[in-house]
């Protein structure tokens, strides 16, 4: 693979304080979980004393022991130093175990956070965001918070205590050695600031970067028979390594950095080591300090090593979680374009009175697609609605259920603006047959009861056999309990199509709407089909998206719409006579017939 390093793609870095700001808010979704947190960092108290008192211990050892020649002293003196090796193992285990359990359990309520945000934002969200951008950040970015809250933190503390703690323990011991020890620190702390400016708008260009070639990926599975179908495989895989260069410049350029820092960060930590072997060796030869005390001394500037190397690979880890906390944080703020009204109240049981009063609407940043658009429907009937692609057909029907909000008029249903009822209540009493039938991987019950999780077998089965799908279901080796496959893949498209015919009968709503359920469909599937809907349809309001007049014809009312405006309305025949567009579309039809 040619490994050129790759233009990082352009992005606007977070300012400083609102940088901290993701920071803190991230760290404090702990506060549901403080006990284990309180536990984590109690344990880290322990760990701490003990390896701060642990040079001082060796210290003795050296001086009392073995300069003494007391071999009895040196004997329960090593027995304690192992007696305290492993009560520091404890707590080290009790500290790891309860910082995961904290972090872990902060992850898993961001992704039910994440999912339960993003399952009741309105459509006009899904339709600006990715689903790759998604999935990257419910896995790649919740994890790196998970690492933030977790081991990240307490780590960074860890390493800050420990520091503090060695440099009075060494300021204590020797004030001039602790001097020439410490004069390194500023050095370190300005090399460990620049470092996390610069890694910073680099980490969150790899996760954008990453997000990217999540989404190409779940693009490229999801449409396999497409590409497949065009031959398109060579060119889909040239895409993808594109991006995947892209990340691999970025991410090579952030390796750089960190081998960079890393090492030199040690360099600048152990330098004053070889000044003090030789200045303390210097006075330990003039009888000023003791060899216990230069061995402390060592040991401790050891210590010290342990929590700059933290630095260098905890300071990058930081400053990609405080990145990931922004893009979680951007969903879990997110604001839905249709929300429930404070005082909303739950749509009553309806007869299905539907009604679109000089309705206009348009897709955010886009022009209108419907202009004015009135009809009134009454309960059990049928309305059609026709018109070339674009006229506006999909946005009425995308009004009803109230996926979008009209941008002025109102839709009533039964009297009752749906503006002010609950979006629960009104979904509830409205069942939906798509054109492209979405399925889930699961079983054929549980597909056809999606709606109705708590319906009985005999229910489902009689809502089956009603929607034409019983025989082709018992055909197949385990009934009900078959797996579909992911969007039902194992199933045709007409049986596909049966079996939303089946989930919406169960639903058993009062208003039923169909996008087109039997386009591209043979012949003998779409009398199957035609049948089940004429069986779903009975004593229900439908509205009816279709471009066969076989379907169209049984309506009630027929709506033309062309560029977002009903230009004729009325049944088949006043439409017949009044309407050159339906007369174009009948008599192409019964050209092809």
């Amino acid at each position: 693979m040619t490994t050129t390093t790759a233009t990082p793609p352009l992005i606007k870095p977070v300012p400083a304080p609102e940088h901290r700001r993701y920071l803190l808010r991230a760290f404090f979704l702990l506060r549901n979980y403080w006990q284990l947190t309180a536990g984590a960092y109690g344990a880290l108290v322990g760990i701490t004393l003990l390896t701060l008192a642990t040079p001082q211990f060796i210290r003795w050892i050296i001086d009392q022991g073995i300069d003494a020649g007391n071999s009895r002293l040196l004997t329960w003196s090593v027995l304690a130093l192992l007696g305290l090796t492993v009560v520091r193992g404890i707590f080290t285990y009790l500290q790891g175990r309860w910082t995961e359990m904290a972090s872990q359990s902060v992850a898993y309520d961001l992704r039910n956070s994440m999912l339960e945000r993003l399952s009741h934002l309105s459509f006009d969200y899904h339709d600006r965001t990715e689903s790759g951008q998604l999935l990257s950040r419910a896995m790649q970015d919740v994890d790196r918070i998970r690492f933030l809250t977790g081991r990240a933190v307490l780590g960074l503390v860890n390493a800050v205590v420990l520091l503090i703690g060695t440099a009075i323990a060494l300021l204590l011991m020797n004030p001039k050695l602790a001097l020439l020890a410490l004069a390194a620190m500023p050095i370190l702390a300005y090399q460990a600031t620049r470092f996390g400016v610069r890694f910073r708008p680099l980490s969150l260009a790899i996760q954008q970067q990453m997000a990217v070639l999540t989404t190409r990926l779940e693009q490229n599975l999801r449409g396999a028979r497409i590409v497949k179908a065009f031959a398109q495989e060579d060119k889909e895989i040239e895409r993808f390594e594109t991006e995947n260069r892209n990340w691999f410049g970025l991410s090579a350029e952030a390796a750089r950095l960190q081998a960079l820092n890393i090492p030199l960060m040690d360099l600048i930590a152990n330098a004053s080591t070889v000044f003090i072997l030789w200045y303390g060796g210097s006075l330990v030869i003039n009888d000023l300090i003791t060899l216990g005390d230069l061995i402390a001394f060592t040991t401790y500037l050891g210590q010290m090593a342990g929590p700059v190397r933290r630095f260098g690979m905890i300071i990058p880890a930081i400053a990609q979680a405080g990145a990931s906390a922004e893009r979680v944080f951007e969903i879990l703020d997110a604001e839905s374009q249709v929300q429930d009204e404070p005082n909303a109240q739950p749509l009553p049981p309806v007869q299905g009175h539907l009604c679109f009063e000089d309705v206009s609407f348009a897709y955010s940043g886009s022009r209108r697609v419907l202009n004015s658009v009135s009809f009134d429907v009454k309960p059990g009937q049928v309305l059609a609605l026709l018109g070339p692609t674009g006229s506006g057909k999909s946005s009425v029907i995308n009004l009803i259920p109230r996926f979008y909000d009209p941008s002025a008029g109102r839709v009533t249903i039964d009297g009752h603006d749906i503006r002010h009822i609950t979006q629960a209540s009104l979904r509830s009493q409205i069942g939906i047959v798509l054109q492209e039938s979405t399925l889930f991987a699961t079983t054929i019950r549980e597909n056809i009861a999606f709606g109705r999780p708590d319906a009985t077998d005999e229910e489902v089965i009689e809502a089956a056999k009603a929607a034409q799908a019983h025989n082709f279901i018992m055909e197949m080796a385990d009934g009900y309990n078959t797996e579909v496959g992911e969007r039902g893949s194992t199933l045709s498209g007409g049986q596909r199509q049966r079996m939303a015919i089946a989930r919406a009968l169960l639903k058993d709503p009062r208003i039923l709407i169909l996008d087109d359920a039997t386009a591209s469909v043979d012949t003998e599937t779409e009398r199957l089909i035609q049948k089940a809907l004429n069986r779903l349809m009975e004593g229900r309001t439908s509205v009816i998206i279709a471009q066969r007049l076989s379907t169209v014809r049984m309506a009630d009312l027929i709506l033309i719409l062309e560029r977002g405006r009903v230009t004729g309305a009325g049944t088949h025949e006043e439409l017949l006579a009044t309407s050159s567009l339906y007369q174009r579309i009948y008599q192409g039809q019964l050209e092809r017939a």
